[in-house]
């Protein structure tokens, strides 16, 4: 059996858990609710939360008010600990919303702290955003459900852009270069209908990563 790690918070189990149960062969391990000794994780998933906390993040922020009230540091010590590791061992990952934003910052690129009309409620569910894709990605959408007040502003080293917000270029899609496996998304896949093949992509990867198994 594979073990993927993440820290999911309890309110966005709901959304992950019809796409998780399509793969009884992988153990889903929760940061967020238990110990998790990292060195036996055959994958990484980083999930939506709130913004990444100022003390991680490698720009100054002059209006700490914009900031999300609920952020974690604890989580996001653990998340920059756990994308490390991934790195350091070729290990599959994939992010998605703020897991795409600590990416980025964990790879030194800095942040739009607050963007405009990114963040209505309809677009939580709904994929109604337009996208523009680079030709060499992998998975292209031509509408996606995208809900957020942050975005990426100076990439992280080794990131590459492959999709981006067709109104305004903000960035919606990542790739991290000369990695096995390392997919990250401003939109919410676990929320649509359309997105199976992410996690699909992802899974078939993790199943041919190192063994392992959590005890």
């Amino acid at each position: 059996m594979r073990n993927v790690v993440t820290w999911m918070r309890r309110k966005d189990e709901k959304y992950f858990a019809p796409f998780l149960a399509r793969y009884p062969d992988i153990k889903i391990w929760n940061a967020a609710r238990r110990k998790v000794p990292l060195e036996q994780m055959n994958g990484l998933l980083l999930t939506g939360g709130p913004d990444v906390a100022p003390e991680f993040v490698n720009q100054p922020v002059p209006d700490p008010s914009i900031l999300d009230k609920d952020m974690d540091a604890d989580r996001d010590r653990w998340e920059f600990e756990a994308i490390k590791h991934a790195l350091d061992r070729g290990l599959p990952l994939f992010a998605i919303c703020k897991g795409m934003q600590t990416l980025n910052v964990a790879l030194g690129g800095t942040l739009h702290l607050d963007i405009p009309g990114h963040n209505l409620p309809e677009m939580k569910t709904h994929d109604l955003q337009p996208l523009r894709s680079d030709r060499g990605a992998r998975h292209r959408f031509e509408k996606v459900n995208s809900s957020h007040h942050q975005a990426i502003d100076q990439l992280g080293q080794g990131l590459e852009i492959e999709s981006w917000c067709a109104i305004d270029d903000i960035i919606e899609q990542v790739r991290l270069r000369d990695h096995p496996f390392a997919l990250a998304v401003q939109y919410h896949p676990e929320r649509g209908t359309i997105y199976d093949e992410l996690f699909d992509d992802f899974i078939t990867r993790v199943r041919d990563a190192g063994k392992g198994e959590i005890e």
